[in-house]
């Protein structure tokens, strides 16, 4: 097959935005941070399906990596899941019109304390779009430069206050991934495809400009 050819077939595998009709929506919860509704939905067949969906503000997380190709993460207690997470720093995108990659930036520098000279992002995806709308912009973090604690002015709280900064050999964390011992869904994300891109040098990243596909 050619060049062309295949590039056109891939193209088929593409996530395309489509909203079926709502015949009506009920709210059934709304909390500080999310909203849960639930939507009588018209199939194409013409029945009506009830869906609960949770209303989610979005998230981006941070890849960092170093020369030595070692991942930043950081050890994280979550209440949900009652344990302990290595993750990569991310954060809620919860302040109106705040563009991503500003709020990646604050995330790194108050979760890890460190500041990047070059930013890509490495992906877009939906953590559960099953029930929740909640969507993730991931980016790739280099040239790393760590601030100095007394230049730090956001002071941790709660869970943060507990938090345990380390660094990760990047093939070590895919290999944890696969043996069961790292669970959090963003940070398999970021990962295995941090270790993918890595292949090409991750020449084949989009810049921080790009549009969030599907994540309108």
């Amino acid at each position: 097959m050619s060049e062309a050819r295949e590039r056109a077939a891939s193209r088929q595998f593409r996530d395309v935005t489509q909203r079926w009709p709502v015949v009506c929506s009920a709210e059934l919860m709304h909390g500080e941070i999310i909203r849960v509704r639930r939507d009588m939905v018209q199939m194409p067949d013409g029945d009506t399906a009830g869906r609960e969906v949770v209303e989610h503000p979005g998230a981006v997380a941070v890849l960092a990596i170093d020369e030595a190709e070692r991942v930043l993460v950081i050890r994280q207690y979550r209440h949900p899941v009652s344990a302990l997470l290595w993750e990569i720093p991310a954060g809620l995108r919860d302040i109106d019109g705040e563009p991503p990659l500003v709020t990646a930036e604050r995330e790194l520098l108050e979760e890890a304390g460190y500041r990047a000279a070059d930013w890509r992002v490495l992906v877009d995806f939906f953590s559960s779009p099953g029930i929740i709308t909640e969507r993730l912009r991931v980016f790739l973090a280099r040239g790393l430069t760590e601030v100095p604690a007394e230049q730090r002015t956001y002071v941790r709280r709660h869970e943060e206050a507990e938090l345990v900064v380390a660094w990760l050999p990047l093939e070590e964390a895919v290999a944890a991934f696969l043996a069961g011992d790292l669970r959090n869904g963003v940070t398999a994300v970021g990962i295995l495809s941090a270790y993918a891109a890595l292949r090409g040098g991750f020449t084949a990243l989009r810049g921080t400009e790009a549009p969030e596909s599907l994540m309108n």
